[in-house]
């Protein structure tokens, strides 16, 4: 095929397109305005005030879960002020409750004292057993209440329970041991309430 008969062919297709693009605008339909169809030119400033109301109204939600969370804070800090009274006020009860129980059960030594100022006209021998008989109620009390006599005459030192007044050089008792109580000590429920004082026994040379 010559150049001629090339360029001719380009120019009859080229042709032939023309008029399938004319065919096809000529078969669509003209828009019809009671379709509700209305054809809008989208300016910047339209699309930039889209964007700042779209802006906005994310800032408000913002706003609003802040609002939100600062209330719950402040319910949460009061709910926690009401429960730290609450505790303070019941710590405080018990305290007092618990004087009371150790009171009550102190209440008939202090009537058999009591008892025992009124007879002191007594014998000096029924005087000392009612002193004994006092003890040992007493002792009954300390029990009831959990406090109990620390061990100190004979054993080893034992710094925390025991507290040293006076190292002995002696060989009367084992070294390191206590010789003699001075104070005795007392614990409840294994929590010591103050240490027994005593004479330690040092192994003489």
């Amino acid at each position: 095929m010559s150049k001629g008969n090339g360029q001719a062919d380009i120019s009859l297709e080229d042709q032939l397109k023309d008029e399938q693009s004319q065919a096809l605008e000529k078969e669509l339909p003209a828009a019809d305005p009671a379709d509700g169809f209305e054809e809008k030119n989208v300016s910047a400033s339209d699309a930039q005030g889209a964007a700042t109301t779209a802006a906005g109204g994310e800032l408000e939600k913002l706003r609003a879960e802040r609002n939100d969370l600062f209330e719950r804070l402040a319910r949460l800090q009061a709910e926690f002020d009401n429960y730290r009274k609450r505790s303070a006020k019941e710590n405080a009860d018990y305290r007092d409750y618990a004087v009371s129980d150790a009171a009550r059960s102190l209440l008939p030594v202090i009537d058999s004292f009591t008892l025992a100022l009124k007879n002191s006209a007594a014998k000096p021998e029924d005087l000392r057993k009612g002193v004994e008989l006092i003890f040992k109620q007493l002792q009954d009390v300390l029990q009831k209440l959990n406090i109990e006599r620390v061990p100190a005459q004979g054993e080893p030192f034992d710094p925390r329970v025991h507290e040293a007044i006076e190292m002995v050089e002696t060989n009367d008792a084992p070294d390191h041991h206590v010789l003699e109580e001075l104070q005795p000590g007392y614990r409840i429920k294994g929590r010591l309430l103050r240490p027994a004082m005593v004479r330690v026994a040092k192994k003489i040379g």
